[in-house]
């Protein structure tokens, strides 16, 4: 008989384990390294928060919540994304209630494709879309944005619908954007969505670092294409409640009919304590990711400036809390023996931008979730390390 690992779903072949939980498992073994790998917001969850989820533990409101959700967590996050985005969802049937945002990308492409279906996916992004388009059997379609400010232009969604035609089932939009922080106007949004307008083509948009912008308020491909759109948000880094596992999924009744099904044979339910801290942080916590907004804002400052001014070229984040920098000449020009070198020698680790897929080739994550006094810290052992390492 052979092996029963080489009997299970053939797409697992096409997969890897992530690099980047790789790459940190090993930073995390080197004696006073300073981590800027994961997408951890270092605050803690409020404690107004905190107080809402050990009450509801309290009141022994621990069984089985509503599949789709608890009614207050659905109507809580349905009117913070109105008052806060003009984003009209109703609760009762339009709104899902998902184990984090991860799970609401499962659910919509899991939803949508069909073996041999395509996906347009702009990169460098989180590879968690990839994986998942691959996985059910369809193919994603990734496009380079890194000549383009990293942003996904019509021209080029109109190129590459133009070449993959009818097969393309969806397109995946994140903003801002994991890796780079880079962000889209409403202008640049209306503009995609005349070009899949009208098609069978979904707009998977997931906007979970919606409350991390920084010059300009949050737009939404909701409010140019909604009747297309599968709209992804949370709590996660809003509210600093990675751990709490709580993702809004929400789309057009018709949609989210379908959607609710693969949720439901999923996980069944998101835990019911969770949600009730979750309700109370959409409905009291209008302005706590603004608190951290702020924080994240002065240190983005800082890291742009300093490792612009030691010979990085960065795309200047408008939200969430990352930087994407190109790795300058004269040092270690592959990503992934860059990032292994300059843990090894300055004990700082940072992610290879090409783990974000094509046009993150040569490129760093530093992720800025961390205190100021750490970036600084880091930001001292990465320019000994520049001069000590640079060719000239």
């Amino acid at each position: 008989m052979k092996s029963l690992a080489d009997s299970m779903k053939k797409e697992l072949q096409f997969l890897k384990p992530s690099d980047i939980r790789a790459f940190d498992e090993f930073a995390s073994q080197i004696p006073d390294i300073i981590k800027f790998t994961m997408g951890e917001p270092d605050f803690a969850t409020p404690e107004h928060i905190k107080a809402a989820g050990i009450e509801s533990i309290n009141n022994n409101q621990t069984h089985y919540a509503p599949s789709n959700g608890t009614i207050g967590l659905r109507e809580a996050a349905s009117d913070f994304l109105n008052k806060k985005y003009e984003q009209n969802y109703d609760p009762k049937d339009e709104v899902i209630i998902t184990n984090g945002a991860t799970e609401a990308i499962y659910t919509s492409l899991t939803s949508i494709l069909n073996p041999g279906d395509k996906v347009i996916i702009p990169t460098p992004i989180f590879p968690l879309y990839i994986a998942i388009t691959i996985l059910n059997q369809a193919t994603p379609i990734l496009v380079d944005t890194s000549k383009n400010d990293f942003r996904l232009s019509p021209e080029m969604l109109k190129a590459a619908l133009d070449e993959h035609g009818s097969a393309v089932k969806a397109v995946v939009l994140n903003y801002p954007s994991n890796p780079t922080g880079v962000a889209y106007r409403q202008d640049d949004l209306d503009e995609l969505a005349d070009v899949i307008r009208g098609k069978n083509i979904f707009a998977i948009c997931d906007e979970i670092y919606s409350e991390l912008t920084y010059e300009e308020k949050h737009v939404s491909m909701t409010k140019s294409l909604r009747e297309q759109t599968i709209l992804i948000n949370g709590v996660s880094k809003s509210h600093a409640m990675t751990g709490w596992r709580i993702g809004v999924m929400c789309a057009p009744r018709e949609i989210t009919n379908e959607l609710s099904k693969v949720h439901q044979f999923t996980v069944t339910t998101t835990s019911t304590m969770t949600q009730a801290a979750a309700a109370e942080a959409f409905k009291n916590g209008f302005e706590d990711g603004h608190i951290m907004r702020d924080k994240y804002r002065e240190r983005r400052d800082y890291l742009y400036a300093e490792m612009t001014e030691m010979g990085f070229e960065c795309a200047k984040p408008e939200g969430a809390f990352y930087l994407f920098a190109k790795i300058p000449d004269g040092l270690i020009q592959d990503d992934k023996k860059f990032i292994y070198d300059l843990a090894s020698k300055a004990k700082v680790a940072v992610i290879s931008g090409s783990s974000f897929g094509p046009g993150g080739e040569g490129y760093i994550r530093i992720s800025y979730a961390a205190s100021l006094e750490s970036i600084k810290t880091a930001v001292g052992r990465i320019k000994k390390y520049v001069k000590t390492n640079k060719q000239r």
